[in-house]
């Protein structure tokens, strides 16, 4: 595929964005440091930011996708429902990117020459 061009998806539930690749970052960010708080600093993201986003994805599915532990310090982790989302998204992802290969190969040799190629 280009390197020019990246696919990227937005999933849509009920005609709402749902669930992207920046959700989806933070899921994976969140697994591999077991804290809301430090997965939102690793983006960049306020704390208040990165609860909202992850309160959104709580709510959009019929379990939560990712749970506290109780008491001070306990950290936060991806429920089976979490990491089954992850999965999916990631998925439906390489599948489409495979699909849309040769179109999006065709797309980006009708793409402009940047401007610091140019002779």
């Amino acid at each position: 595929m280009s390197q020019r061009l990246k696919l990227t998806l937005r999933l849509d539930a009920d005609g709402k964005a749902a669930i992207g690749h920046g959700k989806i970052k933070l899921l994976e960010k969140l697994a591999e440091t077991g804290s809301i708080s430090a997965a939102g600093r690793a983006l960049g993201m306020s704390y208040r930011r990165t609860w909202l986003l992850v309160d959104s994805l709580n709510s959009l599915f019929s379990e939560p996708v990712v749970a506290t532990r109780p008491g001070g310090g306990g950290g936060a982790f991806l429920t089976e429902t979490g990491q089954t989302v992850l999965y999916l998204y990631r998925d439906i992802e390489q599948q489409a990117a495979r699909a849309s290969a040769p179109s999006m190969n065709r797309l980006a040799r009708l793409l402009a020459v940047p401007e610091a190629e140019c002779p």
